[in-house]
């Protein structure tokens, strides 16, 4: 083997190793600073403050704001896609809609801060996102709908209509990261517990379940 090609390759996955960690530093400190400021008080200076990284580094990675706040929006639209997962495989809507509603209330835990990007770019009319509303967002809905109308339509869960069910679904899971700061007050001013966490999804999915007959 040329110990000159060994060199190079060892040397590039470095160089791909240390890429993916910028960028998941820039993202994640990205996530905070559009969640806390919002996109308009947001700067790329903040960005970089938070990251611990120099603002050339941020402008290597995304040559722009908008570019990096897409792929924040991005990535946690992404995350709410596989989470949708259980609906495509489950052999019904208990083990669907329950799945699901696990699976969102997981992810509101562990990413507060895209959920809260999220939901301030949509109550703004979504200057930024407006076409992937359009788009991936339309017809991640229309295929989620297609199977809770299937369920329906084979005595599955009672005939409720799967737009405002999942209306309903998204509100009450995405209320633990949107009002995250609300909870904790409400909490004695400390973050929900483990033993909290699962008493909130049971309760959510309880209600859920309960409301659409299957349980």
């Amino acid at each position: 083997m040329n110990p000159n090609a060994q060199v190079s390759r060892i040397s590039k996955g470095k160089r791909t190793e240390i890429r993916r960690e910028n960028e998941r530093v820039i993202l994640d400190a990205a996530e905070k600073v559009f969640a806390e400021a919002g996109y308009g008080g947001a700067t790329m200076q903040l960005i970089a403050d938070m990251a611990g990284l120099p603002k050339a580094n941020l402008h290597y990675y995304f040559p722009t704001k908008e570019a990096l706040y897409r792929q924040v929006v991005r990535n946690i639209f992404e995350i709410w896609l596989h989470a949708a997962d259980t609906f495509d495989e489950a052999p019904g809507p208990v083990e669907g809609i329950g799945g699901y509603i696990e699976a969102k209330m997981a992810i509101s835990r562990r990413h507060p801060f895209g959920s809260k990007v999220w939901a301030s770019e949509v109550m703004h009319g979504a200057p930024v996102i407006q076409d992937y509303l359009e788009t991936t967002l339309r017809e991640w809905t229309a295929g989620r709908m297609a199977v809770i109308q299937r369920w329906v339509d084979e005595g599955k869960m009672a005939p409720v209509d799967p737009r405002h069910l999942l209306y309903m679904l998204w509100a009450m899971t995405q209320h633990y990261a949107d009002f995250g700061h609300q909870i904790e007050t409400l909490n004695g001013g400390r973050p929900l517990s483990d033993a909290q966490w699962r008493e909130a999804t049971e309760t959510v999915k309880a209600v859920i379940l309960r409301g659409i007959g299957v349980v």
